[in-house]
C-alpha cells in the first residue's frame, strides 16, 4: 500500500434482521455480553491499518447507536453514522457520500458487513494489499456444498463446486473505483448482490482472497448460537 493511500472502513449494518426473529435488530443482539455490531467495530478500533470508520443504520436508530454502541465501547475512529436505505446497496452509497468528506481517490475502503464480528488484522492486510493495485479484493470461501440452481422448485443446473466459491466481507477497493460502480449502478437502476459485482459488471478486475468458515454473518438465531461457540473455543485457547 502507497504512503498516502489510507484506508477505511464502510460498515452498512441497516437491516432489519427479520430471520432472527428477536425484539431489537439482530447488530445490537448480546454476544457474550457485548453487542455484535460493537465486537465488529472493535476489530477496526484496533487495526492500525484503518484510518476511520463510516457506519450506516436506519435513520431512527442513530441516536441510540450512538449512545449505546459508539460512545459505550469509546469507538473514536467512527467519524460519522450515515442513515441507511431500502436496499443494502443504497445504503453502501450513502456511506460512500459521506467518506468523499475523508477519503481521496487512491484510499482503500473495506466494506464489511455490520454482523460478521470475525475478521482479524492478517484478514484486513490481505484485503488492502490486494485492493492497492487496483483491483476489487474479495474475501471468499470454496463452498462446501453442491449448489443447484432452481427455478420453480425445479432443478434446472448444477454447476461445478470447485468453480463456486461463498463471498463474504470485508471486500475491499480504491475509493475511486468503488464509487464509480456505485454511481453507474445507480445511474442504470442496477441492484447488484454484493459490492463485487457492480465491479465485475464494469469489466473491472476482482480478485479472491482466500477468508475463513469462522467469518460468519450473524443472521439466525442458529448463527449466534454457533458464534457463541466460536467465542468460547477462542477464549479456552487463550487461557491455555
Amino acid at each position: 500500500m502507497s504512503i498516502r493511500q489510507r484506508c477505511f472502513a464502510l460498515v452498512p449494518a441497516a437491516g432489519m434482521g427479520k430471520r432472527m426473529g428477536a425484539s431489537q435488530n439482530k447488530q445490537y443482539l448480546l454476544l457474550q455480553g457485548k453487542p455484535i455490531l460493537a465486537r465488529t467495530l472493535q476489530t477496526f478500533q484496533d487495526s492500525q491499518l484503518v484510518d476511520g470508520i463510516i457506519l450506516i443504520i436506519p435513520a431512527e436508530e442513530r441516536d441510540y447507536c450512538q449512545r449505546e454502541v459508539v460512545d459505550r465501547y469509546r469507538l473514536t475512529k467512527v467519524l460519522e453514522i450515515v442513515a441507511g436505505g431500502a436496499e443494502r446497496q443504497y445504503s453502501v452509497m450513502n456511506g460512500l457520500l459521506a467518506l468523499r468528506r475523508y477519503a481521496v481517490d487512491e484510499d482503500i475502503i473495506l466494506i464489511h458487513d455490520g454482523v460478521r464480528p470475525f475478521i482479524d488484522e492478517a484478514l484486513l492486510h490481505q484485503v488492502i494489499e490486494l485492493a492497492a493495485h487496483g483491483v476489487g479484493a474479495l474475501v471468499a470461501v470454496p463452498a462446501k456444498d453442491t449448489i443447484k440452481i432452481v427455478r420453480n422448485n425445479t432443478v434446472v443446473d448444477t454447476h461445478q463446486r470447485s468453480e463456486l466459491w461463498q463471498a463474504q466481507t470485508p471486500q475491499g477497493f480504491r475509493f475511486d473505483l468503488i464509487f464509480t460502480a456505485h454511481q453507474r449502478a445507480a445511474d442504470e437502476a442496477f441492484l447488484g448482490t454484493d459490492d463485487c459485482s457492480l465491479l465485475e459488471r464494469c469489466q473491472l478486475p476482482v480478485q479472491v482472497v482466500r477468508g475463513s468458515y469462522r467469518n460468519i454473518k450473524i443472521t439466525t438465531p442458529e448463527d449466534l448460537l454457533v458464534a457463541e461457540q466460536f467465542l468460547t473455543a477462542s477464549e479456552e485457547g487463550h487461557s491455555r
